[in-house]
Formats: C-alpha cells, sequence, structure tokens
C-alpha cells in the first residue's frame, strides 16, 4: 500500500551555517564594533540573540532572517520569545526551532484531508503524520490539498512509498 509522511523540521547543517555566518558578519561590520552582539544555538536547536539595545536586536535578527532565507531554511520555523534584559541595556532574545509536528497540528492536518473526503487513512506517529492509501494518485492529491491548505508551518514530505 502506498504512503507517505508529512514531517516538520530544518535541516540542522544549514541551520549552524547560518549562525555561523551571522556571527561573522556581525564581528566584520563597523556598526557593530565594540557591542555584545552575537547568536548561539543550543544542542536542543534552540537560538539565542545577545545584543546591546532593541535597536541592534532587531538588526541581528534581520541579519540572521536574510542568512536564513539564502540558505533556504523556511523562517515560518522560528518562533521569537519575549525579549529579556539582561545586565544593563544589554537584551536577550530566544527563538526556538519547530521541530516534529505536534498533536493539535496532526489533528488539523488529518481533518483537513478527510472533510476533502479523499480516500486515504492518516496516523498521527509520534511527530510525524502518516498517509496511506490504495492509490498513488490520491497520495499526490493529498500533498497537494496540504500545500494549499496548511500555510502556516512549513510541511515536509518524505518517505513516499509504493
Amino acid at each position: 500500500m502506498p504512503s507517505f509522511d508529512v514531517v516538520t523540521e530544518v535541516d540542522k547543517v544549514e541551520l549552524r551555517n547560518a549562525i555561523d555566518q551571522s556571527n561573522k558578519e556581525i564581528s566584520n561590520r563597523f556598526d557593530f564594533k565594540g557591542s555584545d552582539a552575537r547568536i548561539e544555538l543550543s544542542e536542543n536547536q534552540e537560538i539565542t540573540v545577545f545584543a546591546d539595545d532593541d535597536f541592534k536586536m532587531s538588526q541581528v535578527y534581520d541579519l540572521m532572517m536574510g542568512k536564513m532565507t539564502k540558505r533556504e531554511i523556511d523562517i515560518r520555523s522560528l518562533t521569537k520569545q519575549k525579549l529579556e534584559k539582561i545586565s544593563g541595556d544589554k537584551v536577550k532574545q530566544i527563538v526556538t526551532v519547530l521541530s516534529g509536528i505536534d498533536k493539535e497540528l496532526g489533528k488539523k492536518i488529518i481533518k483537513a484531508v478527510k472533510d476533502n473526503k479523499l480516500k486515504v487513512q492518516g496516523s498521527i506517529q509520534g511527530e510525524v503524520v502518516r498517509f496511506s492509501g490504495t492509490k498513488r494518485d490520491t497520495l499526490q492529491e493529498v500533498i497537494l490539498l496540504l500545500k494549499n491548505e496548511i500555510k502556516d508551518v512549513p510541511l515536509q514530505y518524505k518517505n513516499f512509498r509504493d
């Protein structure tokens, strides 16, 4: 029976490269000379952005978004947290990277397919939604439907099997 998986993930190597490029440009730019602006990536794919003030924070964030876009990282998979003040005027902001499909989004994906009465079975398996059906063409219709219906989260379609 043909099947495929719907996932949400970011290429970790490209993410690391985009952050390294951003830090390199920050260290070379004249407007950041003498500032404590930097970007750090933790092991659990959480980005921490440090800057001297709100204005520099927005500059660093825009610079990072540009580098990520060039490396084909979908910026819809990033969620900014609240801006925090640390010592003096310095600020930091944590940006979480979306990884995996949570239960609510999985239910939304399956409901969208069921509402269109396509003859496929969908199941949530951890952080992956798997669709299986009798015809390959029907599964391709599901992919097209999800591309049109779910716009707020970047979805990837993997493990297409006959």
